[in-house]
């Protein structure tokens, strides 16, 4: 049977309220920039629909005590509505998904995160950056993603992989599809694949001095931009993308029921992994509560609940922070808890002190892109298109 929740806001429907209204002003200014546009009523009712959406998901998660449920929501929407709205600027300001040497050689392309991992070296190395984008200037400016990813994983550690990546809402949301997994009894270890994978495309990126990942093995190519087919090689490099894809976002997390391409191939899930030992937040399991059930490490989409873990009081160190092992748990063992504080107590403190730069972080990369795919969506239902 369960037990009484660990936090003070459950059930509590003032508390909640009271809780959750910081997050309005939070969610105004960083959905609309601190300009709202009303110029529309198209605007007007994305902007509400928006503001309601986030505000709702920030309650529910005090109101009801459940982390994982309401923050999944907001995450799978905003990986969709990134594609959408990336995709749509993308055709609007090149005619196409794809690329062309022009634009290579003009430094037009966004600066991903997980660019990360292949620059570090060639810059100490070289003291170049061996990406195609602009230093300063434009959308996604590698001076700019480089300082929120800095800043992130400060704060959050690999707590981005579950809060902030726009990315790895498709394998979390296709990890959940079915209600058991096909596959079973999936190895752990597979979770150190990511490591190896990490070390392969530094070394690659810096052997070759250009971004290895990108060129050859990002699936999220088939959902964002990719190389023009103009020979061969661009044609085998869109079949590994796509290939990637299917298999690795859509196939085997539906069949498995864990987020596959972040749990065991992302390497710039498993650099911030290693943020994870300096940021002020973890998640800890009290072996005094814990029944051995196994529940958690049945559920744990990444691997990162393990035997050995349970022993020792806390996940492997590629926990993402998504909060599923804690909404699972039956005998409230495992909690979120902010590092140097005294274990055991203020659980209501700890979680919410989390929730904020955690959900704040979901708002700062959602919010803009769910907007704005609203009005694509309403334009395209009305004339039939979303230019």
């Amino acid at each position: 049977m369960k037990t009484t929740s660990l936090y003070s806001t459950s059930g509590k429907l003032w508390k909640s309220i009271a809780l959750t209204l910081p997050m309005f002003l939070l969610t105004f200014v960083f959905i609309t920039g601190g300009k709202p546009d009303f110029s529309s009523s198209s605007a007007i009712f994305s902007f509400v629909v928006t503001f309601i959406f986030f505000n709702t998901l920030f309650f529910l998660m005090l109101y009801t005590g459940k982390t994982d449920r309401f923050r999944a929501i907001g995450f799978i929407a905003m990986a969709l509505f990134f594609a959408l709205v990336f995709i749509v600027n993308l055709v609007k300001m090149r005619g196409s998904m794809s690329f062309s040497n022009e634009n290579l050689l003009s430094c037009e392309i966004p600066f991903c995160h997980i660019v990360t991992t292949m620059i570090i070296i060639p810059i100490v190395l070289t003291k170049s950056i061996i990406f195609p984008g602009s230093i300063l200037t434009g959308f996604a400016s590698i001076a700019s993603m480089l300082v929120i990813v800095i800043g992130i994983s400060l704060a959050l550690g690999r707590g981005f992989c579950s809060w902030g990546c726009f990315y790895g809402g498709w394998d979390d949301g296709t990890s959940r599809i079915l209600r058991r997994p096909v596959i079973k009894n999936v190895n752990p270890n597979w979770r150190w694949f990511s490591f190896a994978f990490l070390l392969i495309i530094a070394l690659s990126a810096a052997i070759t001095l250009t971004p290895t990942y990108c060129s050859w093995f990002c699936p999220f190519k088939t959902v964002t931009e990719y190389e023009k087919i103009t020979n061969f090689d661009t044609l085998m490099k869109t079949i590994v993308f796509v290939s990637l894809f299917l298999s690795l976002v859509i196939i085997l997390p539906v069949l498995t029921r864990k987020r596959i391409q972040c749990g065991t191939f992302c390497p710039m899930g498993a650099l911030m992994s290693f943020t994870n030992k300096i940021n002020p937040f973890e998640v800890t399991i009290d072996k005094e509560k814990c029944n051995d059930c196994k529940k958690c490490i049945r559920t744990c989409p990444t691997f990162s609940m393990v035997e050995p873990g349970l022993s020792k009081g806390r996940p492997e160190i590629t926990c993402m922070k998504c909060g599923k092992c804690i909404d699972e748990c039956s005998q409230n063992a495992i909690s979120y808890h902010i590092r140097g504080t005294p274990s055991g107590k203020a659980f209501t403190a700890a979680r919410t002190l989390f929730l904020y730069p955690a959900f704040t972080l979901l708002v700062v990369f959602a919010g803009g892109n769910i907007q704005y795919g609203i009005v694509l969506l309403i334009r395209f239902f009305s004339t039939g298109s979303f230019m």
